[in-house]
C-alpha cells in the first residue's frame, strides 16, 4: 500500500500548496478543453454558438476559482434582440432554371399511334410540355490522334512535313487538360493520387499512382519560374500577410513522419482601397528555424501583419519590417475561455473587442486616409479604454492563470496590436493570411503526409498558382490548362505575362468551367 503524500505542517503553507495544485488542475482542464473544441467542436467563434463540449467535461466536477470575481463595472446580462416579422414562405418554389450553356439531349416520347383512341380520327399537334432534368455523365477520356501527313517533291524529292506538337511534358503521353485535372483534382479538391487512380480506373483507364506522381512532379518543374514570380510581386508590397502551418513529411526508412511547415506570404490591399491584384505566395521548409521566414523575406520591407512566432522577431530589430499583430489571435485566447467558463470578464473582453471590428466593417475597401481618421477617432479611445481595464484586471487576476495569460498576451505587445490605429495600410488581424493556409489544411487531411521534401516544395508551387488565380476570380483549371498549353516554350524573360491578372483567358471556356 503507497503512503499518502507529505503534506505541510502550517495552515499558510498548505493553503498555498492547495491553490498552486488548483491552478496546474485548471490548466489541464482547460488544455483538454481547448483541444477537444478544436477536434470536434464548431469553428464558429460567435458568443450565440452553444458548444456542447461542456457537457463532456461535466464529470470532472466544477473548476476550483482561481481569480477574483470581475470589476463591478463589467456587466453580465445579454440584452435579447427583439421579435423579428416571420418570413413568407411560398408554398411551391418556381422551377429553377438549368444553364443555358449545357448540352441538350431531346428525348421525344410520343402516344405510339396517329388515331384518336376515342373515334379512330386522325391526330393533329396542338403543342407540347417540355420540362428539364439535370443529368451527369461521369469525366471521360479521348485519345486525340496527331497525324502528320508527309509530302515529297517528284522533281527533288524534298519531304515537307509539319513539325510536331509541343507537349508539357516532352514524350508524355497527358494533355495540358489532363495534367491541369490531376493538379486540380489534388490541390484545389484535395482529392490524393492514388483516390484518383481509382476514379480513372472506372472510365477503363489505368494510371497507377507512380505515373500522376511523376506528372505532378514534371508540372512543378515547369510551373516553378511562373510561382517565383508570384513571390517576387508579393514582396513588392507594402504590407504582407504571413503564417504557417505543419505538414506531415513521410521519413524513408523510419516507417513514420516528421513535422515540416508551409508558410503563406498574402499581398491583399483590397481592404485599404488598392488597385493592384491581389496573390498568394507559398514556400515550404521542412523545419520552423527562425531561419525560413527570415530568407523568405530578405527582400521585403513595409509592414508584416503575422502572429506571435518568435522567428519573425530578429526581422523587426533592423526597421525594416513593422510588426502588425493579430486581434484575431488576441480574441481567441478570451473566446476559448469563454466556452470553458462562461465568466463576465472573458465575455467582457470579447465584447470590447468587437466593437473594433464593427468599425472596420464600415470603412472596408476605403483608402489608408479615410480609415485612419476613423481609426483614431473611434477606435483610439476604445483602445485606450480596454488597456486600461486590462491591466486593472491582471492586478486581481494570478499571471499564471489561463486569464492572465490571456491578458498579458495582448498587453506585452500593445505596440503591434495598435499599429492599425497608427498607419492605415494595416489591418486589425491577419486573417488574410489564415484564409490561404485553409486549403494546405484541407489537403492535409486528405492525403495525410507529403512524401518527401521535394513532394514539399511542388505542392508550395502548385498551391501558388490555384490560390492566386482564385483570389482574383479566374477559374483554376481553366488558368492551370492555359499555362500548361504555353509554358513549355514561353520566353522566361516575360514570364510575367502568365500570371493571372495578365493571361488572356478563352472567356467561352472560362465561363462554362466556371459555371
Amino acid at each position: 500500500m503507497s503512503s499518502s503524500p507529505h503534506l505541510p505542517a502550517d495552515v499558510q503553507t498548505l493553503q498555498e500548496w492547495v491553490r498552486a495544485r488548483d491552478l496546474i488542475i485548471e490548466q489541464l482542464k482547460s488544455e483538454i478543453f481547448r483541444l477537444r473544441r478544436w477536434q470536434y467542436g464548431q469553428s464558429s467563434e460567435q458568443l450565440a454558438a452553444i458548444d456542447q463540449l461542456q457537457l463532456a467535461l461535466d464529470d470532472l466536477g466544477p473548476a476550483p476559482k482561481v481569480s477574483p470575481a470581475a470589476p463591478a463595472s463589467v456587466p453580465a446580462t445579454v440584452t435579447a434582440e427583439p421579435n423579428k416579422q416571420a418570413k413568407v414562405v411560398p408554398l411551391r418554389r418556381a422551377p429553377r432554371a438549368l444553364p443555358s450553356h449545357l448540352p441538350r439531349r431531346t428525348i421525344v416520347h410520343s402516344t405510339g399511334h396517329c388515331d384518336c383512341p376515342a373515334c379512330g380520327g386522325v391526330l393533329r399537334q396542338m403543342g407540347e410540355d417540355v420540362s428539364e432534368q439535370l443529368h451527369f455523365v461521369p469525366g471521360y477520356f479521348e485519345v486525340i490522334r496527331h497525324v502528320r501527313p508527309k509530302l515529297s517533291c517528284r522533281a527533288c524529292s524534298t519531304i515537307v512535313q509539319a513539325l510536331a506538337p509541343l507537349r508539357p511534358i516532352a514524350r508524355g503521353m497527358a494533355t495540358a487538360g489532363l495534367l491541369a485535372q490531376v493538379l486540380i483534382a489534388k490541390y484545389a479538391d484535395h482529392c490524393p493520387l492514388y483516390r484518383q487512380s481509382q476514379i480513372y480506373h472506372r472510365s477503363g483507364v489505368e494510371l497507377d499512382r507512380a505515373t500522376l506522381a511523376a506528372w505532378v512532379a514534371e508540372s512543378a518543374k515547369l510551373l516553378a519560374p511562373l510561382a517565383a514570380a508570384i513571390g517576387r510581386y508579393v514582396m513588392r508590397a507594402e504590407k504582407v500577410h504571413a503564417d504557417d502551418t505543419p505538414v506531415p513529411v513521410l521519413e524513408p526508412g523510419r516507417g513514420k513522419t516528421r513535422a515540416a511547415r508551409v508558410w503563406t506570404y498574402v499581398r491583399d490591399d483590397r481592404p485599404s482601397g488598392g488597385s493592384d491584384p491581389p496573390a498568394v505566395w507559398y514556400q515550404y521548409s521542412p523545419d520552423r528555424k527562425s531561419e525560413r521566414p527570415q530568407r523568405h523575406l530578405r527582400n521585403f520591407s513595409g509592414i508584416l501583419q503575422a502572429d506571435a512566432y518568435s522567428g519573425f522577431a530578429p526581422l523587426y530589430q533592423k526597421g525594416r519590417i513593422v510588426e502588425a499583430a493579430c486581434w484575431a489571435h488576441a480574441r481567441r485566447k478570451f473566446f476559448d475561455l469563454f466556452k470553458r467558463h462562461r465568466s463576465p470578464v472573458t465575455e467582457e473582453a470579447i465584447r470590447r473587442i468587437g466593437e473594433f471590428y464593427a468599425i472596420e466593417k464600415q470603412i472596408r475597401g476605403k483608402p489608408p486616409e479615410e480609415r485612419l481618421r476613423v481609426r483614431v477617432a473611434e477606435t483610439l479611445p476604445r483602445l485606450e479604454a480596454l488597456h486600461e481595464w486590462l491591466t486593472a484586471t491582471l492586478r486581481q487576476t494570478s499571471g499564471k492563470s489561463a486569464l492572465g495569460k490571456a491578458i498579458k498576451y495582448t498587453l506585452v505587445r500593445w505596440d503591434a496590436m495598435t499599429l492599425f490605429t497608427r498607419d492605415g495600410r494595416a489591418e486589425i488581424d491577419n486573417n488574410t493570411a489564415e484564409r490561404e493556409i485553409r486549403s494546405v489544411v484541407m489537403g492535409r487531411r486528405n492525403y495525410l503526409f507529403q512524401g518527401s521534401d521535394h513532394g514539399g516544395d511542388n505542392a508550395a508551387i502548385i498551391y501558388s498558382l490555384i490560390n492566386t488565380a482564385k483570389l482574383n476570380g479566374v477559374e483554376p483549371y481553366a488558368y492551370m490548362k492555359a499555362v500548361l498549353e504555353r509554358i513549355a516554350d514561353h520566353p522566361i524573360n516575360h514570364i510575367e505575362e502568365l500570371l493571372p491578372w495578365q493571361l488572356n483567358l478563352n472567356p467561352a471556356e472560362s465561363q462554362s468551367l466556371a459555371a
